[in-house]
């Protein structure tokens, strides 16, 4: 007679538990990245029992088969915070403990800490692959996402672009051979290394050292003769000229000649000589004394030891040297019957520059941006697959361990190995349906209720059977 009450008894433990998972649910309906856990039940194995058709069963009640977890995805919330990421599909962030220990969570809420570290709330740091500078490509692997260094390292200068227009009515201001660099005088006590009057037009760039300092190479440009042929020179600041051999006239010069110009106003050959900074001249050959088809000049603004901090910088004018001829780009310079002027100048390299923001791509690549105006590749975040997310153990705070059952991780850039993409500035949220969960606790209700009845019931035949013999 006390089956009913046993079988009851087990509903009612059920239910319980049942409505632990379903608080549980409600109590993290807010929590970014929680998984809502689903409880499922079963018959507890009958008992044999005889009837007038000979050998039966009877139930014993109810028990929790399982509690697993639902990875459906959840919805996304905006976020100001860069570092802030929620993942569009499969696939798990990889923090690491300070003792080594691997977790895994979809709460993407990460910060750089005062270390460099990018962390997630309980300081576990997260896993990614560190870029390589040149490449641009991931490298080495899976270690700690850490900024050692919140600069970006300079870079010198290694070409210069100078795009002009040179006036074909203009006339010569510094007559005679190599005018133009007779005319400078870099050891002028009055800092007059190239009267006004000795050249036609100039253009000035700054360049960039090793170590991020600024220099400016000014190339003066001046018509040689009456025909369609142009003098210039490549110059610095002499005091900034730190060439062993420097001295003299000389400081600051670091290369003279000439531009030649066809009937149509393009040019046709370019000559160079480079100077040591001492008066001696060497003659460059097109055909092999070039890098890139332009000639170079080799100043030296920090006066290594044995020239170990000469750079080599290329000269552009728009036309590269082929090995055979110079051709013209398409934008090269020219001799028209207009005002000189310089029509497009620039330079490459940087100086160091202070990490001004960050930017995360669907890939997971942490980019920085900084204030010399370079976007450089710092990390790609490392993602983890299993084939039986289920089998994974929650040990709270949003992280969960592999287990056996849910098999080694399986890690990989986003968007590889069915893997979802990163999507940054937001956060996903939990995935807890609020709705179904208080149908679900209105059934526990009922249920619950219903196995109390079978109880009362049993306690009243119970009752009813004692009376008989009272």
């Amino acid at each position: 007679m006390l089956n009913g009450v046993y079988s009851a008894i087990s509903a009612l433990k059920a239910y319980q538990r049942k409505l632990g998972v379903s608080a549980n649910n409600v109590s993290n309906a807010q929590t970014p990245g929680f998984k809502m856990s689903e409880a499922s039940s079963q018959d507890i194995p009958p008992e044999s029992t005889y009837t007038a058709s000979g050998e039966s069963q009877i139930g014993r009640g109810t028990t929790i088969k399982d509690i697993t977890e639902n990875f459906s995805q959840g919805s996304f919330e905006p976020s100001s915070s860069p570092t802030d990421m929620a993942i569009g599909g499969d696939g798990f962030f990889m923090v690491s403990a300070a003792n080594g220990e691997d977790y895994f969570t979809r709460d993407g809420q990460f910060h750089f800490d005062k270390n460099g570290r990018l962390v997630n709330a309980s300081g576990y740091v997260a896993q990614g692959w560190a870029i390589d500078s040149i490449t641009g490509q991931p490298q080495g692997s899976i270690q700690d996402i850490v900024l050692p260094s919140f600069t970006s390292s300079p870079q010198g200068t290694t070409t210069i672009t100078n795009i002009v227009n040179l006036n074909a009515g203009a006339t010569d201001h510094s007559v005679g051979v190599n005018g133009l660099a007779n005319a400078w005088d870099g050891g002028n006590a009055n800092g007059d290394y190239m009267p006004d009057g000795a050249y036609d037009t100039q253009t000035t760039t700054k360049v960039y050292d090793a170590v991020g300092g600024t220099h400016d190479i000014t190339v003066y440009f001046d018509k040689n003769g009456a025909g369609s042929e142009w003098e210039y020179i490549v110059t610095t600041r002499p005091q900034q000229d730190q060439r062993s051999a420097a001295m003299g006239r000389d400081l600051g010069l670091l290369a003279r000649g000439t531009l030649e110009f066809d009937a149509n106003g393009a040019v046709s050959n370019v000559t160079q000589e480079n100077n040591d900074g001492g008066g001696n001249w060497t003659s460059q050959n097109p055909a092999t004394d070039h890098t890139g088809g332009h000639f170079t000049v080799q100043p030296d603004f920090l006066g290594g030891a044995g020239g170990s901090t000469v750079m080599t910088i290329q000269l552009d004018v728009g036309s590269t040297h082929n090995g055979a001829l110079w051709v013209n780009g398409a934008s090269s310079s020219t001799q028209y019957a207009s005002p000189s002027n310089t029509a497009y100048s620039s330079v490459d390299g940087y100086g160091a520059g202070d990490l001004q923001s960050i930017a995360i791509t669907k890939d997971g690549v942490i980019s920085g941006n900084y204030s010399n105006g370079q976007t450089l590749g710092l990390y790609q975040m490392s993602m983890a697959q299993f084939n039986n997310p289920q089998g994974l153990k929650g040990v709270g705070n949003n992280l969960y361990s592999e287990t056996a059952a849910s098999g080694n991780a399986v890690m990989g850039p986003a968007g590889t190995n069915g893997m979802g993409s990163i999507v940054s500035n937001a956060l996903e949220q939990s995935n807890v349906d609020i709705g179904s969960e208080f149908v679900k606790i209105i059934l526990i209700q009922r249920g619950f209720e219903s196995n109390l009845k079978v109880i009362s019931t049993e306690d009243e035949m119970l009752g009813s059977l004692l009376d008989i013999f009272s």
